[in-house]
């Protein structure tokens, strides 16, 4: 019934997010590739934007949220349901021994989970390659997340965990709620404080232009700061940067507003490029995706098997 469910469920998603594709990549075609022609790419593309950032966000949450579901519905019920039921005794004092049977009961799952969440991971990195293409935020913790291989590693992780919460608690409903809560934690903590560190950040200094683009202007502390400055498919660590002198002291606001401050901002970047700022940045290069892809894979692969050893070495204790 489980296996069925999943099934079905899968089948509706993997028609919604075909359409989604279809849809994106003719929006794509018409306004994105179409623009060069009118001369209006920014607009163009802005409208873009919001016109699938609702669908692709909400398809990205959903995607992040199966390997949880699996792990509560599929990896907590597996050896609680005997415990509770007492059919424990019966089922592991049988010519299959308990290591056997663990084993096999985890591998058949976990692979049916990596196929369940592999073909709707595939599905969506193939609908939203467009909008991540001219969004270029691939490092984004709900694009990363939910794109390309790291999906499947989560799927394993989360059904195994939620296996292991069961045999040490030997109850559903608390496994349950232990195993999303601790699931939710470490992509949370994976998100925002290993994955930034998986290798050294590259460093830059970045002249300040009259043509380098952001988005906002802001003081801070008395310092003039620019927001969302971005270098293309790069993953910037800071959202904001301070500006700095040659002599890499700040620009202040003082010295802004005296010299540089207009309701104009094509006359403000004109206004502080002679000022002869410029910006350090922080950032993860392009190039880095996939390697980090492979090694947040591996890394909970690593985590999963630790799991399966314990589950093993558990569930051979004559307290069963």
């Amino acid at each position: 019934m489980q296996a069925l469910t999943a099934g079905v469920a899968l089948v509706g998603l993997a028609g919604y997010l075909i359409y989604l594709g279809m849809q994106i990549r003719d929006a794509y075609d018409k306004d994105i590739v179409g623009c060069k022609t009118s001369g209006d790419c920014e607009g163009a593309t802005q409208l873009f934007l919001s016109d699938y950032e609702l669908q692709v966000f909400l398809a990205s949450v959903l995607l992040i949220s199966v390997p949880a579901l699996i792990g509560l519905f599929w990896g907590a019920p597996l050896i609680t349901r005997e415990l509770e039921g007492g059919t424990h005794r019966l089922v592991w004092n049988q010519s299959v021994s308990r290591t056997r049977w663990l084993v096999v009961k985890l591998s058949f799952i976990a692979l049916a989970s990596v196929i369940v969440v592999g073909v709707f991971s595939l599905l969506l990195t193939w609908a939203a390659s467009p909008y991540d293409l001219v969004q270029g935020e691939r490092f984004g913790a709900m694009g990363f997340m939910s794109r390309n291989i790291t999906p499947l590693a989560y799927a394993v992780f989360a059904f195994v965990l939620a296996v292991t919460m069961g045999l040490l608690i030997r109850r559903t409903l608390p496994a349950m709620v232990v195993a999303l809560a601790v699931v939710a934690a470490f992509q949370v903590i994976t998100s925002f404080g290993i994955r930034p560190h998986l290798q050294e950040p590259s460093t830059a200094t970045v002249a300040l232009e009259a043509d380098t683009e952001f988005k906002a202007i802001r003081d801070e502390n008395s310092k003039m700061q620019i927001k969302g400055y971005n270098i293309s498919g790069a993953w910037m660590l800071d959202s904001t940067h301070t500006m700095l002198e040659a002599d890499n002291k700040p620009f202040t606001v003082a010295q802004y507003e005296k010299e540089c401050f207009n309701g104009d901002m094509d006359k403000v970047k004109a206004c502080l490029a002679t000022k002869n700022l410029h910006l350090d940045v922080a950032y993860q290069p392009a190039n880095r995706y996939w390697r980090f892809q492979w090694i947040e894979f591996a890394g909970y692969l690593a985590l999963s098997g630790l799991l399966v050893a314990f589950c093993i070495a558990r569930i051979r204790r004559p307290l069963f």
